[in-house]
């Protein structure tokens, strides 16, 4: 059993008879899924989900977990999902797969957002390893892409994952993937992306973590807020 594995197991241990739990996306998200439809099977686990992608959506489905719509809901009761970076203050970088506008409103809408990671996901700041992805609205990209460097950015357009053409979101918007210089802050970079206009969600997602489960060589550490 891998640390991605482990990690996600012990997450599972959080979810409790009828609980709305928001399902995240990617490698450890997986991991999840599995073990909720596992305590679904074995333990009579009466759960309801979310899925903040239709990746996550169709596996879920396919092991048997229940999905409903956010437009259902508007507040629900856990989400978990991997970031893929992690400062000491639990700001995080999130959207490498591009999901961001689902992902940060399942964080803002949980009660209690857990993320899972491993240990090579902890940075001292954020940009450290990837750089910032901007969903912006396709009409506006050239816009949008002007006033983020009038902020200090540097980057461009992501191309789709076969490299003949862009990236193109859930909600069909472009991705400016942006780096910028490590003096400015994660609070005044979240601040300014934010109030810039055709900008539509960035992966800095601040003070919205309730808790972190960290994976290392098989245990698990608990850090919270």
């Amino acid at each position: 059993m891998n640390d991605k594995q482990i990690v996600a197991i012990h997450a599972a241990n959080f979810v409790q008879n009828d609980m709305l739990v928001g399902l995240g996306t990617g490698s450890t998200a997986n991991y999840f899924i599995e073990e909720l439809a596992r305590r679904q099977q074995h333990e009579k686990l009466k759960v309801t989900t979310i899925a903040s992608s239709n990746i996550s959506m169709i596996k879920a489905q396919a092991l048997g977990l229940n999905v409903i719509s956010l437009h259902q809901v508007n507040q629900i009761d856990l989400y978990v999902d991997g970031a893929d970076e992690i400062t000491p203050d639990m700001t995080l970088l999130k959207g490498r797969g591009y999901d961001l506008v689902m992902e940060k409103l399942l964080a803002k809408a949980a009660k209690q957002f857990l993320v899972v990671a491993d240990k090579s996901k902890l940075v001292n700041r954020i940009g450290t390893h990837f750089p910032i992805p901007i969903e912006v609205m396709p009409f506006a990209w050239k816009a949008a892409k002007r006033s983020i460097e009038l902020l200090g950015g540097q980057g461009d357009l992501r191309p789709n994952t076969a490299k003949d053409g862009l990236c193109i979101t859930s909600y069909g918007s472009l991705v400016l993937d942006m780096t910028f210089d490590a003096s400015m802050s994660e609070e005044t970079l979240n601040h300014a992306l934010n109030n810039t206009p055709g900008v539509v969600e960035h992966g800095i997602f601040r003070k919205l973590a309730h808790g972190i489960l960290i994976a290392d060589n098989g245990n698990v550490e608990e850090r919270w807020h």
